[in-house]
């Protein structure tokens, strides 16, 4: 057992999904959890976690300079039942709702969601549902052919099943203490989705992952835990050609995701992600990303484009994000343009480097430019500069019950 439990531990930690013979490669956390075998129980904990303690400054008329501490934080418990099933309860955490300002963190034209008063956050991110972010219950069951398997699970708050890998937990984006532009556009938003009821297969390198669910997005002012009936759905392929190449394809169909208002729209996506030893014992994570979604607030379709990087080696860490999306003059609060619901593309690029001082805190800082097309400059400026400095602060540990 305590070999077992080695094992495990080597391998959550290691930045590749190569996992174990006794494991399986998860890809809503981007880790390797336990897979049952017969004769070899097994009860084990997680704990992981990072903040940023982050200041920001960014140019103005709309930029602001502000303090706010971006986390999140996962707690893990599971025990093989039999010969095939491993129970698994999973509980993710933030406290953005108070470690934030109250108008967000300050990113420049980054929208989504609303204010305690119902003014939409616009120009910052909104704060992740506090202190619930997540609570799933699954249940993995081997087959006895190599690792083939089934997941079933049940989410009162949780994983719709669409949408790449969330930010927070693809190795490209958990350096970054930014949530991408794109987090709305077809992307990661289903991470938080209520009352999530799914299953998924995995026969050889294939995942197939069904899943229904209540489409309206939880409020990220408000600590509560709602249920609703399942009126959403979604449905991800994800496949691998190695251990360090694979890709993931998803739609799900979205009722009334903004509770303010009733609407039907559906989102899309597509990424790739890769892993590749460099000279030196550098290693290149990479990440390529599409989404898009139809009929969001009267626009027929908005679409995404992120690409995020991560470069590596012992106590150093180079980053970046490069993203490309549409934002209509109305999500921008920019009053003159019209029609108001047309998306215009703009564009943000990141670079960013983390220095580790010891093994769970690091020092970091970003540079971000934004580029704007010219009727939608005279708010913002011109293309305006965003500087970032902060401290990092994460922890993974594991073990053996």
């Amino acid at each position: 057992m305590r070999v077992i439990f080695a094992m495990l531990l080597g391998a959550a930690a290691s930045p590749a999904w190569a996992c174990s013979d006794m494991e399986i490669w998860d890809y809503f956390m981007s880790m390797c959890m336990p897979l049952p075998m017969p004769g070899m129980p097994m009860k084990m904990a997680m704990l992981q976690g990072q903040a940023f303690f982050t200041q920001t400054f960014e140019e103005k008329p709309r930029g602001r300079s502000a303090f706010s501490i971006p986390n999140m934080f996962m707690a893990d418990v599971g025990s093989s039942v039999g010969e095939h099933h491993y129970f698994n309860l999973e509980f993710m955490g933030t406290v953005e709702k108070w470690t934030f300002p109250r108008a967000g963190t300050p990113e420049l034209l980054q929208v989504g969601e609303h204010q305690a008063d119902g003014s939409p956050f616009f120009d910052a991110q909104h704060p992740h549902s506090s202190p619930i972010m997540g609570l799933t219950l699954s249940d993995t069951i081997a087959f006895d052919h190599a690792k083939d398997y089934a997941k079933l699970w049940f989410a009162p708050r949780g994983e719709a099943g669409d949408g790449p890998i969330a930010f927070m937990h693809r190795p490209t984006g958990r350096i970054n203490p930014d949530a991408p532009l794109g987090h709305h556009i077809g992307q990661d938003v289903g991470h938080i989705s209520s009352t999530v009821i799914g299953g998924s297969l995995q026969l050889a390198r294939t995942t197939v992952a069904l899943s229904t669910f209540h489409g309206t997005e939880p409020s990220p002012t408000r600590v509560d835990l709602p249920l609703g009936s399942p009126n959403s759905y979604a449905f991800r392929l994800t496949q691998a050609w190695t251990q360090s190449l694979f890709a993931m394809a998803s739609a799900a169909y979205v009722k009334n995701p903004e509770w303010e208002f009733e609407s039907r729209l559906w989102r899309y996506s597509a990424s790739i992600y890769s892993e590749a030893q460099w000279p030196r014992g550098w290693t290149l994570h990479h990440a390529l990303i599409w989404g898009l979604i139809n009929g969001y607030n009267e626009t027929s379709a908005l679409n995404s484009f992120t690409e995020e990087f991560w470069l590596h080696k012992e106590a150093c860490a180079f980053w970046g994000r490069v993203e490309e999306l549409q934002r209509t003059p109305e999500e921008l609060q920019i009053a003159d343009i019209t029609p108001v619901h047309k998306g215009k593309w703009v564009t943000a690029v990141t670079i960013g480097y983390v220095h580790k001082i010891v093994s769970e805190i690091g020092l970091g800082g970003s540079i971000t430019k934004d580029f704007l097309p010219t009727e939608m400059q005279r708010p913002y400026g011109g293309n305006p500069l965003t500087a970032k400095i902060f401290v990092r602060v994460s922890t993974e540990k594991m073990w053996e019950l």
